[in-house]
This record gives C-alpha cells, structure tokens and sequence, in this order.
C-alpha cells in the first residue's frame, strides 16, 4: 500500500542526522503540532462540558439528543488527533519511531468521527428546516424517538463506511485502498455535503423572511454557525483528501487537520456565545448557555387531544 493514497494527519518529514545532533527539530512543523494539541484540549474541555451538562443536567428534548451526538464525535475526533498531534511532535524532536500501520489506523479513527460530524449536522440541519417548513406536523405527528433512532443508524453508517475502508487499506493493495476512500468523499460530496448546505440554506431565508416569528431564534443561529464553520474548518480536509488520491497535495495536511479540530473545538463557544450575547450580552454560564439555545419555546409547544392533531396535520 503505498503512502500518498491514505497519509495520517499531519506528517514530518523524515527526521535526518547531522553530525552529533541526533534530535533534529523542525520547528516549523513543530510550532503547528503544538498549536494544534493546545486547540484539540481546549475542544475536549468544552465537549466534555457539552457532554456532561447535555447528558446529566438539561432536560433531554429532540435537539439535545442530536448534540449531544455530536458533542461525543467531536470529543473522539479531538482525541484521536491528540494522541496524532503528540506522536509526530515526538518524530519530530527526536526521531521516534512510530509505527506506519498505528498511524493509520489513527488516521482511519478520525475519519470515523468526522465523517459522523458531518452526518449529524445533516439531520440536525434536515430537522430543523422541517421544523419550520412543516411546524403543524413537527410538534403533532412527529415520533418522539425519532431523533434516538436517527443518530443509531448515523453511527452504524458511520461504522460500517469505516469498516469497509479500514479493511481494504490495512489487508488489500492500494488500489482498492484507493477506490474505497474516493467512494467514502463521494458519499460525503454527493449526499450528506449538498442536503446539509440546502436545508441549511432554507432555514437561514425562512428565520431572515421573519415569517416564523414564535420559532427559537438562538437555535436556528447557532444551527446556522455550526454548519457554516464546518464548511469553512472541516469542509477542506475531505477535499483534501479526495484530491490527494489523485496526487495532488500542495496544501500541507498539518493546516487541514489544524482547520478540522479548530472545528470540532469550537461548537461548544458558539453555543455560550449565542446563548449569552442575545439582546442582553452578559456572560452567563455554559449551563445556562445551553438552556436558553436548546431549550427553546417550541418545546412548550404540544397538541392538546388527538383531535386538534387531527385537524392540523392537513397543514403541512
């Protein structure tokens, strides 16, 4: 299998000897290994809030089951790239020797939880754009468990995408290596990239029409700057990847890997942002951050007897 065709996040060059000095630095690449392991465990202190405070403290409702899975993808991705992050800053001071395959497999880790990043941010995006172009039929027909059983079959897509690729680039040649991570961008690309940027889209012209005056505002904006850093931070380590299957990598994998885990570190900041600085900017807890973004009104919103659900279903 053949290195340009599945490289781990952010290689050293080969470390060389001159002369007496052993532990050749560069400080280049070590400068951004550092950055990007100061930025993964701030992204893994503000997850691990998200995920204690979503998981024990707030009241669970459709939403929070969704960032709540997005919040564990995220907290994996940072700690894959850590463990990544110190590992070439080792290479990199001292020549270490680490393992091609270990690597790898890291590297076939991350795309696990980056892929799912992007499959929940999709269904969170597709939701909420239903929320506002059907809201009869959101709040009256709509599943409670809907959100629990989306998110099981996200992950098992996720694993058995991962799954498939892993077997082929760690047992078989290269060329299948090849065709299995071209077919995994493609299922990003094509699918999953395109619907979460169109309900996305919807949802920002319906919350700026200001047609849906009632709707939670501070949800809908903070759903809007989570997907848009994505494209922005996360977006180009799958081109990345998708082009350096066809050799072409002038843009150096430390900066794409630096963009995607500023990406999974910063969805915890939108959220205290956007549920702090609302009219009133004062600092607030993260607690109560989350409470005002999540919570919102919709979720006083109910039907009252199966016979005002039946007369309002017909509305969507």
């Amino acid at each position: 299998m053949e290195g340009n065709h599945m490289s781990p996040p952010p290689a050293p060059p080969t470390p060389t000897t001159d002369g007496d000095d052993s532990c050749r630095i560069e400080v280049t690449d070590l400068a951004t290994d550092g950055v990007t392991l100061l930025v993964c465990l701030c992204g893994l202190v503000g997850n691990g809030a998200v995920l204690w405070l979503l998981g024990f403290r707030i009241r669970r409702n459709p939403i929070t089951v969704y960032i709540l899975n997005l919040a564990v993808a995220d907290f994996t991705f940072l700690l894959f790239m850590v463990t990544s992050a110190l590992l070439y800053m080792m290479q990199n001071i001292c020549s270490t020797v680490v393992s091609l395959m270990y690597l790898r497999s890291l590297f076939l880790l991350s795309l696990f939880s980056y892929n799912m990043g992007l499959y929940l941010l999709t269904a969170i995006s597709i939701e909420r754009c239903v929320s506002i172009l059907c809201p009869l039929w959101y709040h009256c027909r709509r599943p409670q468990c809907l959100s629990a059983l989306v998110c099981a079959l996200l992950w098992a897509l996720s694993i058995a995408v991962i799954a498939a690729v892993t077997s082929l680039c760690l047992l078989h040649e290269h060329e299948h290596c090849q065709m299995a991570l071209i077919s995994m961008y493609v299922l990003n690309f094509l699918i999953f990239a395109p619907l979460m940027v169109i309900s996305s889209t919807i949802l920002f012209i319906k919350v700026q029409c200001g047609s849906q005056q009632h709707q939670p505002k501070r949800l809908y904006i903070a759903v809007f700057l989570t997907v848009l850093f994505f494209l922005l931070l996360a977006l180009p380590l799958s081109i990345w990847n998708f082009l350096q299957q066809f050799n072409y990598t002038n843009v150096p994998s430390q900066i794409v890997f630096l963009l995607a885990c500023i990406n999974s570190s910063i969805n915890p900041f939108i959220y205290f942002l956007v549920g702090s600085c609302w009219r009133h900017c004062s600092l607030v807890s993260l607690q109560v951050a989350l409470q005002r973004v999540f919570e919102g009104p919709e979720d006083n919103m109910a039907c009252s007897n199966n016979t005002t659900m039946d007369a309002l279903a017909p509305a969507c």
